[in-house]
Parts: structure tokens; sequence; C-alpha cells
């Protein structure tokens, strides 16, 4: 076990919330595979989460900041976003020793995750074959960036390269002809997000028809796959049309006004998604004839002549603050909203109302700061509390007790297979 950060976390005990009784072997690191892993931890699932002895999960290192300082005794914030309600355990399996317990750990799990290149877990005995052969039941879920097969089945697939490959950085940023204009990406690892979301909802699936017939299965989630098809409505208006969409900066292709608009000290957005909105949006900033306007009464003629609404808008909107634009909008049932950064969205009144972290939000920035939480409420079968994310090896004893005895585990510990 380490003295980092969080060391002193309880085991998750998977006794409460709806994937109760189901045992998730997490065999991934980073991103992708860590946040499907988390959201089944959220759910109650046992995550067993093994790491390399030392270092663990790449992600452990990837700061500053670091919890509790800057000053290297804490883990990344960066690991902290992913792995939340899990045990980890600290083992070795590129020894053969290694390899065998997590092969033991198998026999015993319903899911199990794996991002490693394709083919890369064979030579530990750890890829599907081989852990099918001990685990029919098991389902299998591998991550990489482009699958398990097609020309680029062998290359290394990070979130940037997929974003811009996908096309979803050809329609993120400012439009041609703007200042600055080119293609962008998504402020935080949307591929690899979606693809851990898409994992788990397949590994659910998956193990729904292994309850049925006994038999598991081997899951093959690829980032390109799923970031294509999360393109949604910018994939089917070019598969409509033949004509790929470009780059809009902050309005929308198909709907006018939904855009940040300026007031008088900040900007804010707006989000008028039908023409009788739009109306009460004309009559609350004192403009109600712009809704009799032949070219904005139909929301198809304010996209063809947004720049023309654009240029209305402008001066009334510059005549008050953002708060007060916000309080008029929100009393004609507008939809409107300040643009927050990441502290003013957490010191948000409804979200702490909706209990977006777990820990006392008085200790952000400090020795223990809050994670965290599911966000989904759910009626009949809550949400287990969480747990922090665990120290490297934290829970290695525990997790090798089900599959091995005292004096086995010091052997391995000794000889630098745990620790």
């Amino acid at each position: 076990m380490t003295d980092r950060a969080h060391a002193t976390a309880p085991a998750v005990s998977g006794s409460a919330g709806p994937l109760a009784g189901v045992t998730v072997l997490d065999l991934s690191r980073v991103l992708a595979g860590p946040w499907a892993s988390q959201l089944l931890g959220d759910l109650g699932a046992d995550v067993m989460k093994i790491e390399r002895p030392g270092t663990g999960d790449d992600t452990r290192a990837w700061g500053p900041p670091f919890v509790g300082g800057d000053n290297g005794e804490g883990d990344a914030a960066y690991f902290q976003c992913a792995n939340r309600n899990k045990r980890s355990a600290a083992i070795d399996f590129s020894k053969p020793e290694g390899a065998a317990l997590v092969r033991r750990l198998a026999r015993k799990a319903d899911i199990l995750i794996e991002n490693f290149k394709v083919g890369g877990l064979a030579r530990y005995g750890l890829d599907y074959a081989s852990i099918r052969a001990i685990n029919p039941r098991l389902v299998y879920c591998s991550i990489t960036g482009f699958g398990q097969d097609g020309p680029y089945k062998d290359r290394a697939g990070y979130d940037f390269i997929i974003q811009a490959m996908s096309g979803l950085m050809s329609v993120t940023g400012p439009a041609d002809g703007v200042e600055g204009a080119e293609p962008t990406k998504v402020g935080v690892a949307v591929s690899d997000l979606f693809a851990g979301m898409y994992a788990a909802t397949s590994a659910l699936a998956a193990l729904r028809h292994a309850e049925a017939t006994g038999e598991g299965q081997h899951i093959d989630v690829a980032l390109l796959d799923c970031q294509v098809a999360a393109l949604a409505n910018q994939a089917s208006s070019y598969l409509a049309t033949g004509d790929a969409p470009g780059r809009l900066g902050n309005t929308h292709p198909s709907i006018v006004p939904y855009q940040v608009v300026t007031a008088a000290d900040a900007p804010f957005v707006v989000a008028v998604g039908n023409d009788g909105q739009f109306r009460a949006f004309a009559t609350a900033i004192g403009a109600p004839d712009l809704a009799d306007d032949p070219r904005f009464a139909t929301n198809p003629a304010r996209v063809r002549n947004r720049d023309d609404l654009n240029a209305a808008l402008g001066p009334i909107l510059s005549t008050r603050s953002v708060g007060e634009w916000l309080a008029i909008l929100d009393d004609a049932r507008v939809p409107a909203g300040p643009v927050n950064d990441v502290k003013a969205a957490f010191s948000d009144p409804h979200v702490a109302a909706r209990g977006a972290l777990e820990g006392d939000a008085s200790d952000i920035g400090g020795a223990a700061p809050p994670f965290g939480r599911h966000p989904v409420k759910y009626s009949g079968s809550p949400a287990p509390s969480p747990t922090p994310p665990p120290a490297l090896g934290a829970h290695t004893d525990d997790i090798l007790a089900t599959v091995a005895d005292e004096a086995e585990i010091s052997t391995l510990r000794r000889d630098g297979v745990i620790s």
C-alpha cells in the first residue's frame, strides 16, 4: 500500500445500488476505460482496478495539479475524475505470477474492461480467447482508438486525434474568415467520454445476454466509431445533403438565435428553440416588432437572415447587464443562461442543490477536496454513497484474499509481483 492521497479510503462494498453483486475486473487506464468502469462502480458494481506497482494508472502522474498540493505526494487531479468507487490492486502482470493472479480474478468476474493495443494482452494470456477458456460467461470489453479490425487497428488512439479524424473539430471553432479561425478541439476529452459511456452501456447489454444464455462475449469499442456515431445532427445534415457542415463558432447551423450574445458587461447565451419562444424573446427585450418581421418570423427565415437579426439584437442587448437580462428572460420563460467558468458552475446554487459533489465543498483546493458523484437520480434503486478514488494498491490484500492465502500473498509481495 502507499500513503498517497485517499490511502484510507474504504473498500467499495458493492452492497448497494442496482449493480450490487456484479464484479468488474478493470485493466484499463487513462480515461475511456476508467470512465466506463467508474460508471459501473457508481451503480454498485465491485470494480477491481488492476494497476502497475509503483506507478499505477498513467493519469496518477498527469499533473500538476495534484490533490493536496503540487509537491508530488498526491495523485494528479486528472486521476480523480474517473476512478471513484473502485478498489485498487497493484499487480505486475508482465510477470507470469502476476498474470496468473489476474486470471484467477477473471474466473470470478462478470465484466472485464481493457484498453490495451490490439493483441497487447495476448502475451500475458489475458486476451479474450484465453480468458473465455476459463470463464465463458465473462463479458470482455476492449476499448481502443480504432477497433479490433480495419486498416488503422494497430494505431494508438488518443482523444485529440479522434476529435480531428472524426470530423468533430471541423465543426468546432470560429467560422472561416473570423480572427483566430481554425478547427478546434472540445475543452474536455469528449471522444474518450463517449467511448466510455458506450462501453458501459454495451457491457450491461452483454451482461443481460450472459445472464439469460450463460454465454459471454467480446465487445469491440472504438473511439473513432463512437465519435462518428456521436456527430448526431452534423452527421445527418451531411447525409441528407452531401455537403460537409463547417464551423459556426457559438452559433447553431439550424436554429437562430441559439448563440452567445453580448450584454453591457459580459456575454451570455440565448437558446430560442421555436417561433413561440422567439416572439416571447422579442417582446421581453422590448422589440416585439422583430417577431412580425418576415425576415425573422419563422426559424428558417431567421437562419437565412441571421446576420440581419444579430445586427438588430446587438444594440438592444448591450443596454443591460447579464444579470438584468437573465432575470427578464427567466420571467418570460425564454431559455438563457450565463457563460460560467468551472468555479462558477460548481458554485451555482442549483448544481449544489442537485448534489454534484461528495465531500466538503469548503475544502476545494485543500488536502481532501470533494469529488464528483453519479449524476442520475433513481426513484427505486439509487446509486450507493460514493467512495473516493483509491490510493495505488490500497486494496491489494483485500482483492487477492479471494484467490490466494496469506502466505502466497506475502511471497508475491516479497518477489515484487504485487505491492
